[in-house]
């Protein structure tokens, strides 16, 4: 290969969602919607947490903590999307691209450790209320949502580090809308077998242990209803572990299907429908799906409207209903 066509400094240009400038106007607008939501939802869930007692609890803290890498996820990603659907296209540096998907992944990678850690902490709950306050005390749960961070930006030091280390041929055209390893790797011009070894049995890893602590969490706590025999707990439990299972289900399936399965068998554009599921769809509904059904939060939400006099009679009613 001839030095002309080795960089390591060239820009990486970005394809984008689409080619059609029709096509882009309507998804500039649809992801800006739904980027104001995703803010919006998950700044109202932290804040809700923090202002009201009785959702100083485990679980609301890990909710907390999920709202804040949902935000920063979207952030790190959406607002250089929406530049590029409004300008028809997309340019990074190499620095600009490197940093981009070391947040992301470190983002993406610390959500999956903390949906296994939220499992857990429902499994505790549920199946060892007696030992629950001592199993998952506050230095716990900071211990656990610290480990969730700094695991995650480890992991994605040692894949944007090893990913990085390749020169690129020019052009380095991305058939993406982020910078992403797989879709990255593909522009290296030497051997990149040590770094699939590494990278991609990595972020499988992280994926396949934290689903299998979800799915066993959960189990469990199934198991430990049925053996109750009551109606009503049984429902709420399959409502509550049904909605959850719903959003893991979506960011564990997507993920799955850029980082683990060979990419062979896929388009070129699949990768691109793939990620949209999960850098705007799943931030989107995690503050919807953890807190639709929750009495704790509608009567957070009723107190909240009540303070500043905004509170209607049927958010009122609801309250005294979680309250009941």
């Amino acid at each position: 290969m001839g030095a002309d066509n080795l960089t390591a400094t060239a820009d990486f240009i970005l394809v984008g969602l689409t080619s059609d400038r029709k096509t882009q106007i309507l998804a500039f607008g649809i992801i800006l919607i739904a980027c104001t939501f995703i803010l919006a939802g998950n700044l109202w869930v932290i804040m809700l947490a923090q202002v009201d007692s009785h959702l100083h609890t485990p679980m609301y803290f890990f909710l907390t903590h999920l709202s804040s890498l949902d935000i920063c996820y979207a952030t790190s990603t959406i607002p250089q999307m929406l530049a590029h659907l409004l300008m028809g296209h997309g340019r990074l540096s190499l620095i600009q691209c490197a940093l981009q998907m070391y947040s992301a992944l470190a983002l993406g990678s610390a959500e999956a450790l903390l949906l296994g850690v939220m499992a857990y902490d429902r499994y505790l709950a549920i199946c060892h209320p007696l030992t629950y306050a001592i199993a998952m005390g506050r230095w716990h749960q900071v211990q656990l949502a610290s480990a969730c961070w700094v695991g995650g930006f480890c992991v994605s030091v040692v894949c944007v580090s090893l990913t990085f280390s390749h020169p690129f041929c020019d052009p380095c055209c991305i058939n993406h809308f982020i910078c992403e390893i797989p879709m990255v790797l593909k522009l290296a011009c030497d051997d990149i077998r040590f770094t699939k070894a590494i990278v991609f049995p990595l972020a499988g890893m992280i994926i396949v242990v934290t689903f299998s602590i979800i799915m066993i969490s959960y189990g469990l706590i199934l198991f430990s209803v049925f053996q109750m025999h009551s109606a009503s707990g049984l429902r709420k439990a399959l409502s509550t572990c049904g909605s959850h299972l719903s959003v893991v289900i979506l960011f564990y399936g997507t993920t799955t299907l850029n980082y683990i399965i060979p990419p062979s068998g896929q388009s070129p554009d699949s990768y691109k429908q793939i990620a949209v599921l999960y850098v705007v769809v799943t931030p989107l509904l995690n503050p919807i799906i953890y807190t639709l059904r929750n009495k704790d939060v509608h009567h957070a939400v009723a107190k909240v409207l009540r303070r500043l006099g905004f509170a209607s009679k049927r958010m009122l009613l609801l309250a005294q209903r979680a309250t009941s």
